[in-house]
Order: C-alpha cells, then sequence, then structure tokens
C-alpha cells in the first residue's frame, strides 16, 4: 500500500535551453557582423611611393633594435638586416631620381639620413659593448 501512495516520478523538460542557445547564436552573428563591418574602412588608397619608404624603413627599424616583439621583449639589433635594407632605400633613391616631387625626394632622403645615423648609434653602442675593458692600472 505504501508503494501506492508513492507519486510517479515527474519528468522536467526544459526548453529554455533551445531559446537561449538560439539567442546566442544570434547575438555571436550580430557581434561577428559588427566586427566585419568596423574593420572594413573602404576601399585602400592609391599605391604612393611613401608606403614604399615606410615599409622599407619599418625593416631597417626593427633591424636596429627599435622594436619590441609579442611579449614585450626588444628585438636585438641585427646591424646586417638593417644595413640591406638601408641599402634598398638608397637603391629606391638611385633609381628614382629626377622622378620624384620634393616632397617625396625629402621624405626619402631624410628617412635615409635619420636611419644611417641611427646605424652608427647602434654600431658604436654594440661596439663598446664587446669591446673588453681596459686593463686595469697598477
Amino acid at each position: 500500500m505504501a508503494e501506492d501512495n508513492k507519486e510517479a516520478p515527474k519528468i522536467f523538460i526544459d526548453d529554455d535551453w533551445k531559446e537561449q542557445a538560439r539567442r546566442e547564436k544570434e547575438e555571436a552573428d550580430r557581434e561577428a557582423r559588427e566586427a566585419e563591418e568596423a574593420a572594413d574602412h573602404g576601399p585602400l588608397p592609391g599605391p604612393h611611393i611613401a608606403e614604399i619608404i615606410q615599409m622599407v624603413t619599418m625593416q631597417a627599424t626593427i633591424g636596429l633594435g627599435g622594436f619590441r616583439d609579442q611579449n614585450g621583449q626588444a628585438i636585438p639589433p641585427n646591424l646586417e638586416y638593417a644595413k640591406h635594407y638601408i641599402d634598398l632605400l638608397e637603391l629606391l633613391q638611385n633609381k628614382t631620381r629626377n622622378n620624384l616631387d620634393d616632397q617625396e625626394q625629402r621624405m626619402l632622403t631624410g628617412t635615409l639620413q635619420e636611419l644611417r645615423m641611427a646605424f652608427v648609434e647602434v654600431y658604436q653602442a654594440m661596439s663598446q659593448q664587446a669591446a673588453p675593458p681596459p686593463p686595469a692600472k697598477k
């Protein structure tokens, strides 16, 4: 008789999770669309010599130890690498002589001058670090 008084177990069906999953998916889709729209800044500007100068300058600057890696650690100088990109800018200057407007020529000339001075500074600093200390006086 005691068994007759027991109620059958109630089965609870939770359909709300489906609705919640649908809402979360819609929200994720909306965020993805918004991110894509934000990333689309319109058409790229036309090519310009300044872009080439900036790209090569960036590589030379990396070679001079002017950047940090993704962990925030300074990238050590690589003078051979830096010299290669400085030489590329010099080649660009020679090949475009008399074909650049005044602003482009000033940009290229000024950039080369700054990179060369930075190269000398880094070279001297590295030479001083590598040089053995002078002998102690007796």
